[in-house]
């Protein structure tokens, strides 16, 4: 039996006769299997959670999450998790926040107060941060392309769910109490590992040796090696405490070391040992999940890895900076050491496009590639008091497209550039307008307008129809309008299309077309098309559909016909 289960059984004796385990054990035996001890128990259950959240053989129906195909399943978990940890006490988190609020702004001077209907907003959007807080974990434990054994994954979970995010001056994960509003722990990918290692060595004196000969060679004095010992007194520890130590241990990246871009490429050949790859990583600052031993030997097994590593003060290439592991004979993904999320640096940007061109798959990367090499350039252009132009705030302020990078979420230093600026002032130089040629509000709209950025009012587009630039708030805010042609084509012949453009359409979508509800025009026309989100009209609850479509009419706006939606996929051809 794998340590992993007494690991569990220990932690958490209640485990075994729980109610999820329970439902596990009972489906095992209805379909013939026999289940001897608790430890017999405990596998069940993390074989259907594997089974349902990792769906290792794609046998569950998908959702799309995040971007991403996930099992359906995990939708389910995701909402039980959503009503329990965070929805239930929105009334709490509201009157929380609003307390701090409050009370920093007398501390400025300023009498503040919130009403019911600003508690109920206060409340809604500490709702929406923690959901995003913790979606991020779901996102990550349950992605399939992660090396981490399920019963960690269920560790990692279970636990989170009781923590606040790392306070800094502590070094600590304060416990959470009901009514928080602080986000869930960051996902820190490197600590991560560093807790699997060390609750593995635990039981394993493979594992144990190797983290102690990685400590020597790092010049840890005898005194302070890891032991049994010690490795068993880690693993009694409460998760919050293991996840602390790994942060403390990850090691730094000094600003004189990001300066630095001298150094070379190393090869790890698919299918070697880890070791030497595993151990380059060791306290070095990344917050890659490489850092695992487990994890570095099963990206190993999928593909080449490549890292490159810039010089260190005695003028050695031992610093990681940059990572590329290849799947196959593909690149399988491209991090950096920016920060937690793995973004890559600007001054690595250059080196990386270098390395990725010959390799299959790199293609996939050129954008992100060109983004990260752009935001550096603005980035100088700003630290030495230059002047940004139109196309440079069109680019930083995403009104075209993503900013796209090598990290998990968005590159730190857009926030970073965007917090030293001016948005209404970096607006007109946007729109090629004077200042007061933008309307920030309906009275202040004129003859010599050219922009609005304002709340919609009703029939704003038939009385704005004629300005390029709407926006609800700059830059976010940008309410997009398109037209396209529509009509002259039966629904065969739609389907036809879409079938030649190699389009997938499912099978509810192509009953709903075959609908007698589903019409279509005789002639060709022009549909002028104007595209919401439900948070540009205004409300302050969470509407009903209805609520949305009647909103939708006052600004002076119709329903789409049925047939836009087709006619508006086969636009989209990439």
């Amino acid at each position: 039996m794998p340590f992993e289960n007494p690991f569990l059984i220990q932690k958490y004796p209640d485990l075994p006769g729980s109610k999820p385990v329970e439902s596990a054990v009972g489906k095992v035996q209805r379909e013939g299997g026999k289940i001897r001890n608790k430890e017999d128990r405990v596998q069940a259950y993390l074989d259907r959670l594997e089974k349902l959240i990792l769906d290792p053989k794609k046998e569950q129906k998908t959702i799309q999450m995040a971007g991403q195909t996930r099992p359906r399943a995990l939708s389910l978990l995701r909402e039980m998790v959503m009503d329990k940890y965070v929805r239930v006490n929105e009334r709490k988190m509201a009157e929380g926040a609003a307390r701090v609020e409050e009370r920093a702004a007398r501390e400025m001077g300023i009498q503040a107060h919130y009403g019911e209907q600003e508690l109920e907003q206060r409340g809604e959007i500490a709702v929406e941060d923690l959901e995003k807080s913790l979606d991020n974990w779901i996102s990550y434990l349950s992605d399939a392309n992660e090396p981490y054994p399920i019963w960690f994954r269920y560790y990692a979970f279970r636990n989170i769910l009781d923590l606040s995010d790392y306070d800094k001056d502590k070094q600590e994960f304060p416990k959470r109490s009901a009514g928080t509003a602080r986000l869930f722990p960051d996902i820190d990918r490197g600590a991560l590992a560093y807790v699997e290692d060390r609750i593995e060595a635990s039981k394993d004196p493979a594992q144990l040796e190797r983290l102690k000969r990685v400590e020597q060679a790092n010049g840890t004095p005898e005194d302070l090696l890891i032991t049994e010992d010690k490795a068993e007194r880690f693993a009694k520890l409460p998760f919050a405490k293991q996840y602390a130590e790994g942060i403390k241990q990850a090691g730094e990246i000094t600003p004189e070391m990001r300066e630095e871009t001298r150094g070379r490429w190393v090869k790890y050949q698919q299918g070697t040992d880890p070791t030497a790859l595993w151990a380059s990583l060791q306290n070095k600052g990344t917050a890659w999940c490489t850092k695992g031993f487990a994890t570095a030997e099963t990206q190993l097994k999928g593909g080449d890895f490549y890292v490159y590593y810039t010089l260190d003060k005695q003028g050695k290439p031992a610093i990681p900076r940059i990572a590329i592991r290849m799947q196959g004979d593909a690149i399988g993904e491209v991090r950096g050491v920016a920060d937690s999320r793995q973004n890559l640096e600007g001054n690595m940007a250059e080196i990386a496009d270098e390395k990725m061109k010959p390799l299959p798959g790199c293609e996939r990367y050129k954008k992100a590639s060109a983004d990260v090499k752009r935001l550096n350039e603005i980035y100088v252009k700003s630290k030495a008091g230059q002047q940004l132009k139109k196309e440079d705030l069109i680019f930083l302020y995403e009104i075209d497209s993503p900013i796209q990078g090598f990290g998990y979420e968005a590159h730190p230093r857009i926030k970073e550039l965007r917090d030293r600026r001016n948005p209404k002032e970096d607006a007109s130089i946007v729109f090629e307008c004077k200042p007061d040629e933008i309307a920030w509000k309906k009275e202040d709209i004129k003859e010599t307008t050219k922009a609005y950025i304002g709340p919609l009012f009703p029939g704003i587009f038939k009385a704005l129809g004629h300005l390029e630039h709407i926006y609800t708030s700059f830059p976010e805010g940008r309410i997009r309008k398109q037209s396209i042609e529509i009509g002259g084509k039966d629904k065969k012949q739609l389907e036809a299309e879409l079938e030649k453009a190699k389009i997938n359409v499912n099978n509810y979508a192509r009953h709903m077309m075959r609908q007698k509800e589903f019409t279509t025009e005789k002639k060709p026309e022009q549909a002028d098309l104007v595209r919401l989100k439900v948070g540009d009209l205004g409300f302050n609850h969470n509407p009903t559909t209805d609520e949305i479509y009647k909103k939708v009419e006052e600004l002076g706006l119709e329903l789409c016909p049925a047939e836009v939606g087709p006619y508006l996929r086969l636009e989209y051809k990439d």
